[in-house]
């Protein structure tokens, strides 16, 4: 039997990121064998990077905001954990980088050698989108695999 590809699964803290994982569980990962082995990737911020100043004080903000994102990410991790536990998919590797998380994830693809890196949608619009810059626009241009955007339903009215 041939070893299984690798998907990376791209997770942050939002609803439109545990849509995508849920609907990717349902989809390759559902009662028959699949075909991929999943690794979910959470790429926290680094403080500095949120705080952006300087000057005394500095380290007490930095180390309220560390203790934050360090918690954010235990959360995001727990909560994944549960989900894939209650889809039935054990056989699950859970990552956690500090970087920023258009690069991390283009390295993480290269380091699992992956087939395809699967992520949410936030649904910006352009103006968001420019401003913002979008991990997904930036992974479907950069990775060196696949790359599928999960795009959470619209409500209906």
């Amino acid at each position: 039997m041939a070893a299984k590809q690798t998907m990376i699964f791209a997770l942050d803290d939002t609803d439109h990121s545990f849509y995508a994982l849920e609907w990717t569980l349902d989809h390759f990962f559902g009662s028959t064998s699949s075909l991929f082995k999943l690794v979910i990737v959470h790429v926290k911020t680094t403080p500095t990077s949120v705080v952006g100043l300087a000057g005394p004080g500095t380290s007490d903000v930095l180390m309220l905001v560390e203790t934050d994102i360090k918690k954010t990410a235990q959360r995001v991790c727990e909560k994944a954990k549960q989900l894939c536990e209650a889809k039935g998919v054990n056989d699950v590797e859970l990552d956690v980088f500090e970087g920023d998380a258009r690069n991390v994830l283009c390295e993480v693809v290269d380091k699992h050698h992956a087939a395809v890196l699967v992520m949410g949608s936030h649904g910006y619009g352009t103006f968001k989108r420019a401003v913002l810059g979008s991990v997904s626009d930036y992974c479907s241009h950069h990775a060196r695999c696949s790359v599928m955007i999960v795009k959470k339903p619209k409500a209906k009215n």
